[in-house]
């Protein structure tokens, strides 16, 4: 099976890892530190229309395709893992949620804007008690004339703190399971809609991550996003598209780290001449190498196969898995080349270090898509 690399998606990369070299890149650190980047970041990603990727261009979109998301998600995260984080949370879950589910009313309101970068997006699934269990949140939703009153609190939301709009799940009948989950567009300054503890974490410390609460959150009727209890359904579709954009992240950053070992090997020397000389380096370069070429493959073929309209459970599934793990590899094997250089701020290693762990967790752990991957390879006959 062939991807060819068309000249547009070639100049797409170019130009975005331009973006991210002169506009990212010098501030990599500070903004890990300040656990935050600017929105003028986002307004200058929303001019190369990289926040509504997939969306159609008469909704304000890009209108292009996975192979370009990839390609986006990719570029950025090889300079910053928190800024690509960012840009595919927004485009991959609550922007392509509510376009794809959303009626043509939603998809003016919230899609168009949210593509075009005058909104940022937010999507809220996992609570305190439902990380893996998705099927067991609690949050609620409960009808009040015309309208619905969300009561619950979700933990690690993406743009918790900062968005315009958040896609929440809640339960709206009493059955337990998967069955009876409905979705919800929460628009910001809602009643009883607030952000709660932003979370200090190990790495991706730029893009804003923190619990969301409802309390006694009332939204208007038109807000039910999808039909009534088919949430849950409309959400493993969601994370389908979306666990391309975690392998693209995963991917990028182990570029990241590849790259910058690779320079490094060329550069440090000991006994008199470059550790790239020494065999043990050399190996472990031609692993990094092969591995990241690999989790492209499948990375690929997902968002190749999601462009032509076929489902990617099984796929979106192994590309997340196998690009996150080489990703921890990648990013282990670089400090290692770096060595003590590698464990302290003023070299990129320890970076990619704290930062690709998430890919591991974040939209399923690689058990999740294990778990996955064996119930779709079984199905077959």
């Amino acid at each position: 099976m062939d991807f060819p690399r068309s000249e547009e998606l070639e100049e797409i990369r170019r130009t975005v890892r331009a973006f991210a070299e002169n506009e990212i890149r010098p501030h990599v650190m500070e903004w890990d530190e300040a656990r935050g980047f600017p929105r003028s970041l986002l307004d200058g990603l929303a001019e190369l229309g990289l926040m509504g990727v997939l969306i159609p261009v008469e909704y304000g979109g890009a209108g292009l395709g996975y192979a370009e998301y990839v390609a986006v998600i990719e570029e950025l995260s090889r300079v910053d893992g928190a800024v690509g984080l960012s840009v595919a949370a927004h485009n991959s879950l609550a922007t392509a949620h509510i376009f794809s589910a959303g009626t043509e009313a939603q998809r003016r309101k919230f899609a168009a804007p949210l593509a075009e970068g005058r909104m940022l997006g937010a999507w809220s699934l996992t609570e305190p008690d439902a990380g893996s269990d998705v099927a067991g949140i609690r949050t609620t939703a409960r009808r009040d004339g015309d309208g619905w009153v969300l009561n619950g609190e979700k933990t690690f939301t993406t743009h918790a703190t900062s968005c315009d709009v958040c896609v929440a799940m809640a339960r709206t009948g009493a059955e337990a399971g998967p069955e009876g989950i409905s979705a919800f567009i929460v628009e910001r300054g809602a009643p009883g809609f607030r952000p709660g503890k932003k979370e200090n974490k190990l790495g991706l410390r730029a893009s804003d991550t923190a619990t969301v609460t409802f309390s006694d959150c009332r939204i208007p009727g038109e807000n039910l996003l999808g039909k009534e209890g088919e949430a849950f359904r409309d959400s493993m579709g969601i994370l389908d598209g979306g666990r391309i954009g975690i392998a693209a992240l995963a991917l990028g950053m182990a570029t990241g780290a590849y790259e910058a070992a690779r320079d490094y090997a060329r550069e440090r020397r000991q006994f008199g001449r470059p550790i790239s000389e020494f065999q043990a380096i050399r190996f472990k370069l031609a692993d990094m190498a092969t591995e990241i070429e690999a989790a492209r493959l499948l990375t690929s073929r997902a968002a190749w196969m999601r462009d032509r309209g076929e489902t990617t459970t099984r796929e979106s599934s192994m590309a997340k898995l196998f690009a996150s793990e080489v990703a921890v590899r990648a990013a282990n094997e670089c400090v290692q080349i770096f060595g003590g250089y590698g464990y302290v701020k003023d070299y990129p290693a320890e970076k990619f270090y704290r930062d690709v762990k998430l890919c591991t967790i974040g939209e399923g752990t690689s058990e999740i898509q294990r778990i996955v991957i064996a119930r779709e390879i079984l199905r077959q006959p």
